[in-house]
């Protein structure tokens, strides 16, 4: 068994009544329900919870942590992120999702700005397959389209990845490097783009399938399950980088 642990701020759904529509059980919720699978456990976490629902038993017992991150990057505590890193360092796989890019964990992890351009205008975003090789990209075809999406534009201020496995375009002519794995120490990490908070994007099948697949990639083997080490100090990090919006040519 995989033992899955999925963190969500759970901020937007609570506060903004389109949200609640669309996850009335949370983005964990639905990310919970569409992975549901014989070979997974899996339990959630979100911020508001003390330590961030994230404390040392939880952290010793999870084999991948799923994170979804938007507005409230600055509230989670620095111990907890030191916390998390050591775990990844130490073997734990870590999958960011869509705006947690910009998680302190995110960028404490890749060690850059993590920055990037955006623009929301309900634009089609198509996920091109550009490792059909990879364990993530098994059952999905050539492309997978999302009707509405976030448009996320390079440059991209991340380390060059180890692995590129999807590559997305948008309908105002943008592209981005929306599928990127990195190892750090021994653990395993993959970066997901899709997820923006207004659309249904956890709900659909080919989402929610990369997301399962990366559970299974980043898992630590048996012989490298994530070993208990209590995490060094490490300073706390610079303020969040303002994004940069970019105007719809639409």
């Amino acid at each position: 068994m995989i033992r899955v642990t999925i963190w969500n701020e759970y901020s937007h759904e609570l506060r903004k009544e389109k949200v609640a529509a669309i996850y009335p059980r949370g983005i964990h919720g639905a990310i919970a329900e569409g992975i549901a699978s014989s070979d997974f456990t899996i339990r959630t976490a979100t911020l508001a919870e003390p330590e961030h629902g994230l404390t040392d038993d939880v952290l010793q017992t999870t084999d991948v942590l799923i994170w979804w991150g938007h507005r409230a990057h600055e509230e989670v505590d620095d111990a907890v992120v030191d916390k998390v890193h050591a775990r990844v360092l130490n073997g734990m796989g870590f999958i960011a999702l869509h705006s947690s890019h910009y998680s302190k964990v995110f960028r404490k992890l890749m060690g850059t700005t993590c920055s990037l351009i955006w623009r929301v205008a309900d634009e089609k975003e198509r996920l091109w397959v550009v490792n059909p090789g990879h364990p993530i990209t098994q059952g999905i075809d050539r492309y997978f389209e999302l009707e509405q999406e976030e448009m996320y534009g390079e440059f991209f201020d991340i380390p060059e990845p180890d692995e590129l496995v999807f590559l997305s375009w948008f309908q105002g002519g943008e592209v981005f490097r929306s599928g990127c794995t990195f190892r750090r120490g021994r653990g395993k990490i993959f970066y997901f783009r899709p997820g923006h908070e207004t659309y249904p994007t956890f709900h659909n099948e080919s989402v929610l399938k990369v997301i399962s697949n990366g559970v299974r990639w980043a898992a630590p083997e048996p012989e490298q399950a994530p070993r208990s080490v209590p995490p060094s100090p490490h300073p706390a990090l610079e303020p969040v980088p303002s994004e940069k919006p970019v105007k719809s040519s639409n």
